[in-house]
Parts: structure tokens; sequence; C-alpha cells
């Protein structure tokens, strides 16, 4: 057996999977339990992989926007649409603060989630100790969200 198929590389790629933008925890907990992790580490893992990637955003994504639009057409044009989407997301965040944003990271469809979350928290400039808590918090949500979802309501009873 190769190493990704050990227990440890499972955990590898399910931890990797909810790192990736789109893909996040919607698709890491389903892949964990495929995989045969279980459901339990499955969320934690997927959990833990879906917050890593905040922090580095909500602090360098502007730097790193700054300059990659100094380095072709394509790449401005690139973060001109990254940026109109976060702030076509950042209604519900001014609307409802805290709140809108956990909202925003809670809700397991394409656009949310925690990339998206901390995208605008970072546009908006909220300061990470009101952003990271607030996306953490809708993390665990969309895990929840996603493992009713994707194995039912017997997931609370097991």
């Amino acid at each position: 057996m190769n190493f990704w198929g050990t227990y440890f590389g499972k955990i590898l790629i399910t931890f990797a999977t909810a790192m990736v933008p789109v893909l996040e925890l919607r698709a890491a907990i389903p892949y964990g339990v495929g995989a045969g992790l279980g459901l339990p580490v499955s969320i934690l893992v997927s959990i833990i992989g879906n917050l890593v990637p905040v922090p580095f955003i909500i602090l360098f994504i502007r730097k790193i926007f700054a300059w990659l639009r100094g380095k072709s057409g394509k790449l401005d044009r690139l973060v001109t649409r990254l940026e109109k989407r976060a702030d076509q997301k950042a209604e519900v965040v001014h609307r409802y603060e805290f709140w809108g944003l956990v909202l925003l990271v809670a809700i397991p469809l394409p656009g949310t989630g925690a990339w998206t979350g901390a995208l605008v928290a970072a546009m908006m400039n909220l300061r990470m100790k009101k952003a990271f808590p607030a996306i953490a918090i809708g993390v665990v949500i969309a895990a929840a969200v996603v493992s009713i979802l994707v194995f039912g309501f017997h997931v609370l009873t097991a």
C-alpha cells in the first residue's frame, strides 16, 4: 500500500481538500468518510484544514492582490473580479455584522465558505480578533450542515 492509502495519508488528503477554495469542507468531509476515516475524524480534520488559510487570507490578501495587479492585465482583471464578488457578499456582513459573517461562511454553497468569508473580512478591513471567531463558528455550522445533508440525521444519534 502506498503512503496515500494509509490512515495518515487519508487524513492529509482530507486536510488538504478542506484547504482548497470552492471544495473546502463541502468536499473534504464526504471524502474522509468515503476513505474510511469515520465521520468524527473527517469533521475534525476538515474543520481544522478549512480554518488554516483564514488568518493568512485576512492578513495578506490585500498585499497579494496589490502585487498581482502589477504583474499583468489578466491578473488585474482576476483580482478585480474577486474584489467585486467579495463586495457583493459583504452586504450581509454589513447588515448583520458578526452574525452576517457567520451566516456567509455557514451556508455550504458555492461562493460561500471560509475562503469567501476571509476575503470579505479582509476587504472590509475587519480585525482578525473579530473576523476569525465568526468564520470559525460558520465553519463548524457548515460542517454540521454538510454532515447532515450527506449522511442524514442519524449522524447526530450515532
